[in-house]
Formats: C-alpha cells, structure tokens, sequence
C-alpha cells in the first residue's frame, strides 16, 4: 500500500460552527436523530449509527479567573494499522490500498460489534441496532476517489481541516506544531504515527475528550 492520504486537524483554528458535521451529513444522506438538550452546546451527545462527525464542546472551564471552551471536531481515525478489524470474521472491514482509508461493508452484520468498539482506542464504531450494520467516517472515499476533497474538510470556513497525501501532512503537521508552541507551550500532534486523522491539541488532550489521545 502507498503511504495513502491524511487528515490535520487543527483545533487552534476550530470555532465550534459544526459545518463539517453538517456537511458529512449531507454527503452522506444520513438521517437527524432524535436528542435531548443535557446542558451542553454540543449535539448530540455522541457518535451513533447515523453521526459520522461530532463536534465535541468542552465548556465551563475555567483557568485565571478566565472561562475556556475547547472544541474537537471527533472522527475516525482511520489507523494505519486498524484495530477494529479484531471483531471481523471475514474480510467486511476493508483497508482501501489507494487512500488508507478504513471502510465498514454492509457486511459488517457479521462482525462482532463489541468486539471491534471495544478495540477501538478511540470508540469510534457504531452498530444500527435493527440491521445490525456498523458505521463510522467513510474518509469519503467516493469523493476522493473523483479527486475531490472529503465535504468536511470542504466545507471548514476557518481551514482547521486539511486533507491530502501523508507525507505532505505529516510535514504541515511539524510546521504548524513548531508555529503554535510560540503561543502554546503545550501543543502537540496527536498520535501522528498511528492515524490518519491527526489532531493538534493546545492544551492537554482530555481537556478535549476522554478519548482525545486513545
């Protein structure tokens, strides 16, 4: 496989609008579910079989007297070497050659579901509970495969997403992080030799979300 194609995410830069959210919505025809308001901005509450993309708040914390929201537009990581394939019991989760990208088949009905979520360091997958099927981040791959760019990465008014071959990230990756410790002494990259959706926190990563870092 080639060294394929990866995501920055850079959460200096994200403002909390959730277009990528809604934007993976739309592309991928996936259905509004059902929430209730539980004192946070962020909606919903979690990933579910129809939320590829989650904008996770942060909120009411406060540091110097001063308050503070983190933002952390959540996704699959698409790991260069996948964990969830553990709950498979043929080939229905798939490693695209081209892009990297981690794709969960129809057939993952088949799979145990517990399993996979459970190797996931990142609990990431998620199963509809009638057909049984398993879902998550597609990497878009219908649009990158017509050379275009995932509809998150798309649609990020604020370039807080950015999305093209690993190698060129991972380089933007040490730039941007070597750029940032001017004003964040904290910033890092994420797990950047495991995923390919890496994250550049400014401050420590559960101060994002509990599965920030895996």
């Amino acid at each position: 496989m080639s060294d394929g194609k990866s995501f920055l995410v850079d959460v200096s830069r994200c403002t909390g609008c959730r277009g990528c959210q809604v934007a993976c919505k739309q592309w991928n025809q996936l259905p509004g579910t059902k929430t209730y308001q539980t004192g946070s901005y962020q909606n919903p509450p979690d990933f579910n079989e129809f939320t590829y993309k989650l904008v996770r708040f942060s909120e009411g914390r406060r540091e110097n007297g001063k308050p503070y929201w983190n933002f952390f537009s959540d996704m699959c990581r698409h790991c260069v070497t996948p964990p969830c394939q553990a709950g498979m019991v043929e080939n229905e989760i798939v490693q695209d050659e081209e892009t990297g990208a981690i794709i969960f088949t129809k057939d993952t009905f088949k799979s145990d579901y517990e399993t996979s979520r459970s190797a996931c360091p990142f609990d990431v997958p998620r199963q509809h509970p009638d057909t049984k099927v398993m879902s998550k981040c597609t990497m878009c791959i219908d649009r990158v495969k017509d050379g275009k760019l995932p509809a998150c990465v798309l649609s990020c008014p604020t370039n807080a997403i950015e999305f093209g071959d690993r190698d060129e990230i991972l380089a933007k990756v040490e730039e941007r992080v070597q750029t940032l410790k001017k004003r964040f002494p904290k910033v890092q990259a994420l797990n950047a030799d495991s995923v390919r959706v890496i994250f550049i926190v400014t401050d420590e990563p559960d101060k994002y979300h509990e599965f920030a870092e895996g």
